[in-house]
């Protein structure tokens, strides 16, 4: 949440007027950090959750850059600092329940039985789920394409988790089914955001409050789960911690500002790209530090997922462009958080 979905939401920005840059030194650091970093932050939440319960480790990386966000926010306004209204903590707690509670907590679940790489290829979906949803709540068009980039995407899971070959190289279905919630929860809560959500105006206090709030949907889920009375802090290692300082510091923080910069000053089309390059940066670092597997059949069907994303990203961000429904919904989609 991609991020790490691994991966986060800004609020309702209108890009409308803005000029974009289409170069230049800062921009592409910029896409290289969200490409690196997200694509990052699924190692960091497989190394992570070796020694920290998945949903306790979430919770505690949220609250600490909610907390952060917030409080800043708190400070830059002084005197003037207004607490949200009620219908910005429902909304915002709706938004960071889906995305964090679900989408974010489901993949760190997921991760103690599926590779980091092939979670990132499965949140990827995201895209897909954003078509189909689009088309049950809100109607939106349905071209042709798209469908053709759904039937690709769906193709290109029933290869990867198909279990046939190789039995040491069998993916967990379960695992899976819980990352495809978790992607659905991403979906869910990034259309809510940018469609119906009533969120703060101000980027940072939107995000702080989302990231705060869904933290606390994290240690509810930890707490029945019974991670709460397992969790044994003697027995976190150095490599656990060093994973959720970098998950919280680069991955929450820098890497949502870099994403929030980006929709000012690039096209979406070229943000967009993250969808399907944090895949790719995931599975070969999975493979180089991780020793996952990384087999022939992974290899085919992670490039016709790709490929499906491309595509429903591509004419989704054409049809944004002509003023044609669906909403832009790249610039309010959940980064990886």
């Amino acid at each position: 949440m991609r991020p790490d979905v691994s991966r986060y939401t800004p609020p309702i920005l209108d890009h409308s007027t803005m000029p974009k840059q289409t170069g230049g030194l800062a921009l592409w650091a910029a896409m290289g950090t969200i490409y690196v970093v997200w694509g990052s932050t699924y190692l960091g939440i497989a190394i992570s959750i070796e020694t920290i319960p998945p949903f306790l480790s979430a919770a505690l990386r949220f609250a600490i850059a909610g907390a952060v966000l917030f409080g800043w926010e708190v400070l830059r306004a002084g005197r003037g600092f207004r607490l949200p209204s009620l219908r910005e903590w429902r909304d915002s707690a709706i938004v960071g329940t889906l995305l964090l509670g679900i989408g974010n907590g489901f993949v760190a679940l997921a991760e103690q039985t599926v590779p980091s790489g092939i979670a990132a290829i499965l949140i990827a979906l995201i895209p897909l789920w954003f078509a189909v949803l689009g088309r049950l709540y809100f109607g939106d068009p349905f071209p042709r394409l798209i469908l053709i980039g759904i039937a690709i995407g769906l193709t290109g899971v029933v290869l990867l988790v198909w279990p046939f070959g190789d039995g040491a190289n069998a993916i967990d279905l379960f695992g899976v089914a819980i990352l495809l919630a978790a992607s659905l929860g991403w979906a869910h809560g990034s259309l809510f955001s940018a469609r119906k959500a009533k969120l703060p105006a101000r980027p940072l206090m939107a995000s702080g409050l989302q990231m705060l709030l869904g933290s606390v949907a994290l240690f509810v889920e930890a707490g029945v789960t019974g991670e709460l009375g397992r969790f044994r802090p003697e027995a976190v290692s150095a490599s656990s911690l060093w994973a959720l300082a970098y998950l919280t510091v680069i991955g929450s923080l820098v890497a949502f500002n870099a994403y929030a910069w980006l929709l000012r000053n690039a096209p979406l089309s070229l943000v967009g790209t993250y969808a399907y390059v944090n895949p790719v940066v995931a599975v070969v670092l999975g493979g180089l530090i991780l020793a996952e597997p990384i087999t022939p059949r992974t290899l085919v069907a992670s490039a016709v997922i790709v490929v499906a994303v491309a595509m429903i990203v591509t004419v989704r961000g054409r049809m944004a462009r002509t003023g044609q429904p669906p909403v832009a919904d790249l610039d309010r989609a959940p980064a990886r958080a």
